[in-house]
């Protein structure tokens, strides 16, 4: 196995484009590839593009009649068929549509295999991460689930315990609903509470399909206005325990920044050294719980383009590579002009929100019957640990 991380970047991911005033702006991935360069991360983790996601390896998880649908919408973006959830306000169609939307399938795909095979010790693709689309349809400002389809290229090369751990802002349903009714992944999924957010879903209540999958699905719904303490009380109350239970030969992590509370589509108030806190408890629990350290690591939601998203997977980048950015370093001038020439927005000008280190109090300290997020935390042990054969 190789010690270095692998990076998996094609400039023609970019062309992934909704279009002007969509929140889901491919500048957010060229700022960031921008940045990875900027602290020559590029020269501490091998870099490689994958093929596009063929056919077969679409229908491991997508039908192939919706496989069709987005073939013809990407020929001609007047073909988009709603019924498949192409042509909507969140998922307009474009042209090149299926081929961008395959590309960054790919890149997660090629990541799967190369960790699986040994051939890296960790692979980040930050242009992956589009948890919401189904089988069938495009939901969320996603067309092809590269999470689920990474997932089930791990099982198809023999895996037979994979974890999923995603820490957007909104459920990973695409991810759990692929494989619901399959004991061989663990999915856990931390996001803001359904009653205040898309998609919905992602209750507690929700933990997999029936016999050896019950439990296999993991919520925390979190309540609007959760904090860095908060969230990372949460995440390491529920996903360590289930890892240990679990012991994945793979890990599969996606990290939306849209937590953040600058981003204008959520109501979660995570800074950037908390999401950092989490990439860095990732990197650790693959390290302790998973056979060899195989790590995946995803990118997904973030809108807040310029202040935000490349920070946050910059340091995932660095994570990965075992290349850690500190979050006091000054930002390369360089990068800030790149951002004030693409965007004539004024770049922020250090790798953290000043926030760091940030304090949590541990599960294992107590239980506060009145706090809204203990209460969360509490109603997803009770979901699922007894499912698991684990004490509440």
């Amino acid at each position: 196995m190789s010690g270095r991380g692998l990076l998996m970047w094609d400039e023609a991911v970019t062309k992934y484009n909704f279009g002007k005033d969509h929140p889901m702006d491919p500048v957010r991935l060229a700022l960031t590839i921008g940045l990875v360069r900027a602290y020559e991360l590029d020269r501490a983790l091998d870099v490689a593009a994958a093929k596009p996601a063929g056919d077969s390896t679409l229908r491991l998880v997508h039908r192939e009649d919706y496989v069709a649908a987005v073939r013809a919408a990407s020929a001609d973006p007047r073909e988009a068929d709603q019924a498949y959830g192409l042509g909507t306000m969140d998922d307009p169609a474009f042209k090149g549509m299926h081929e961008a939307s395959a590309l960054i399938a790919g890149q997660s795909v090629g990541a799967a295999e190369a960790v699986w095979r040994g051939e890296a010790a960790h692979a980040v693709n930050f242009a992956g991460g589009l948890h919401h689309a189904m089988p069938g349809a495009a939901s969320g400002f996603c067309i092809y689930n590269d999470a689920s389809l990474a997932i089930a290229r791990l099982l198809e090369l023999g895996a037979e315990r994979v974890a999923y751990v995603d820490v957007d802002v909104h459920h990973g349903d695409g991810v759990q609903a692929a494989f619901w009714d399959d004991p061989r992944v663990l999915t856990i999924s931390l996001h803001e509470h359904p009653r205040t957010l898309f998609p919905q879903t992602g209750w507690p209540e929700e933990t997999g399909g029936r016999g050896a999958a019950a439990g296999s699905a993991v919520n925390v719904a979190l309540p609007a206005g959760t904090g860095d303490e908060g969230w990372l009380r949460a995440f390491h109350a529920v996903a360590p325990e289930l890892l240990a239970d679990f012991r994945p030969q793979v890990l599969v992590t996606q990290h939306g920044a849209d937590t953040h509370f600058e981003d204008p589509l959520a109501h979660l108030a995570v800074s950037l050294d908390a999401q950092r806190a989490v990439q860095m408890a990732c990197h650790e629990l693959a390290h302790t719980h998973v056979d060899g350290a195989k790590w995946v690591a995803l990118g997904g939601g973030g809108y807040a383009v310029t202040d935000v998203v490349p920070r946050s997977w910059t340091h995932l980048v660095g994570i990965v590579g075992h290349a850690e950015v500190q979050p006091e370093s000054v930002i390369p001038a360089s990068w800030r002009d790149e951002v004030y020439a693409r965007t004539r927005t004024v770049a922020p000008g250090r790798m953290t929100d000043g926030r760091w280190p940030v304090r949590w109090r541990p599960w294992g300290e107590g239980y506060d019957p009145g706090d809204r997020v203990d209460q969360a935390v509490l109603a997803t042990r009770r979901a699922v640990y007894p499912l698991r054969g684990l004490l509440a």
